[in-house]
């Protein structure tokens, strides 16, 4: 059905797309070719398939799980008893005896030493500084007043009554020297800038005006018709190497483009394009025909699979069966019966006959025990009841009773 279905596909795409005459005639040799190589390969990969399965099934997974119980039995479950029954019990015991000879007696030596102790050291220190706090405020104090009344109050009277008076004299001195400068100082600059005018700005401007404007005025009008005939000149060679370039290059090579290399060009251009759709027509042909030989030597593997198994079942497995089923199962109901079933029931009468005997020794044991315990410490003396001081049971409050929950002692 499968390949039905995919040649209505691909006849129907065929239809649809509009495929030559060349399609057609490479699709059907390409798809035998393929079908005749590609049966053995996938034969081939069935077979390995089923063969790493049944390795996997019987025997990668037994072998691992052996392989497993055996690396928790070598190294796991001896290291596991290790540290619960050897290392884990060290490991408690050096910790109470840690706690006991080393924690304890620095707790206590901490507690009712060091701590007293420190405690008198921080309250000397405290008294100590309280001391030399106190000290210290006075000496400061005196200090303080020395300077004030030493120091700072004839510096304030000194600033006051001579430096303050000094200081604005020479302000008022140094006022009026700038003054008179400054007075000076404008003269010289009115009569410096009278002169700088009339002795050099208005001749330059006269000059300048007169003079350098013309001759300017003249050079650029030289300078422009030179400009000007350089221009033409260059211009006029300009055009000429501009056509001699055209004529002899340019034309010629246009039209070796045009009528030589385009149509050159276009003749490759469409061989390539018509390779290439064949080699891409192969490429899709191929390809489809892997696919459908593909699925097709999965069919033919999948039968012949069948008919190796259906071989293999009538050859090996069924007189296996038969022999299980006919021979091997009567035996080993008649040993069951005849052999196992009357040694179970030995053994477990023998269990049952070995228990009660074991109970009856403990019992002995125990009694045994208890004669000597007492012939040794006398009969154990029974608990007597004592008064704990409790009210005594009341009768059930009845419809005339006259006290309640609340207002019982």
């Amino acid at each position: 059905m499968e390949l039905e279905k995919s040649g209505g596909r691909a006849a129907g795409g065929a239809a649809g797309g509009g495929e030559g005459c060349l399609v057609t005639a490479i699709r059907l040799p390409v798809r035998i070719v393929v079908l005749v190589l590609v049966v053995p390969v996938r034969m081939l990969w069935d077979a390995l398939v089923v063969s790493g399965r049944w390795l996997d099934e019987a025997l990668l997974r037994p072998v691992g799980r052996g392989l497993l119980w055996l690396a928790r039995a070598v190294f796991v479950w001896p290291l596991v008893g290790l540290w619960r029954y050897l290392l884990a019990p060290l490991g408690q015991l050096a910790l109470w005896l840690g706690k006991v000879l080393i924690v304890a007696p620095a707790a206590w030596l901490y507690r009712w030493v060091l701590t007293p102790v420190g405690r008198g050291v921080v309250w000397l220190v405290r008294g100590i500084g309280t001391v030399l706090a106190a000290v210290g405020a006075g000496v400061y104090a005196v200090l303080a007043w020395l300077v004030r009344y030493l120091v700072v109050v004839p510096a304030v009277w000194v600033y006051r009554w001579v430096l303050t008076p000094v200081g604005r004299g020479v302000v008022w001195l140094v006022r009026g020297i700038g003054t008179v400068l400054a007075a000076v100082g404008a003269g010289v600059y009115a009569v410096l800038a009278w002169l700088v005018r009339y002795l050099v700005v208005v001749p330059a401007a006269w000059l300048y005006r007169w003079v350098l404007t013309p001759a300017g005025h003249a050079i650029a009008w030289c300078a422009r018709g030179v400009a000007w005939a350089v221009a033409m000149v260059v211009r006029g060679v300009g055009t000429a190497l501009y056509w001699i370039t055209r004529v002899l290059f340019v034309l010629p090579a246009l039209a070796v483009w045009r009528w030589l290399l385009v149509p050159a060009g276009r003749a490759v251009m469409w061989l390539l394009r018509g390779v290439g759709t064949v080699l891409t027509v192969i490429g899709r042909e191929i390809g489809d025909a892997l696919g459908h030989a593909w699925r097709v030597a999965a069919h033919i593997s999948l039968v012949v699979g069948r008919f190796l198994a259906t071989l293999f079942r009538w050859i090996f497995v069924e007189p296996v069966r038969w022999v299980y089923r006919s021979v091997l199962t009567p035996v080993g109901h008649a040993v069951r019966d005849a052999v196992l079933r009357p040694a179970a029931r030995a053994a477990r009468s023998v269990g049952r006959a070995t228990r009660q005997a074991l109970a009856s020794a403990r019992e002995s044991v125990r009694q045994a025990r208890a004669d000597f315990r007492r012939m040794l410490f006398g009969e154990p003396r029974k608990p007597q009841l004592t008064d704990r001081g409790e009210p005594p049971a009341r009768r059930a409050r009845t419809l005339g009773g006259r006290t309640t929950a609340l207002t019982k002692d």
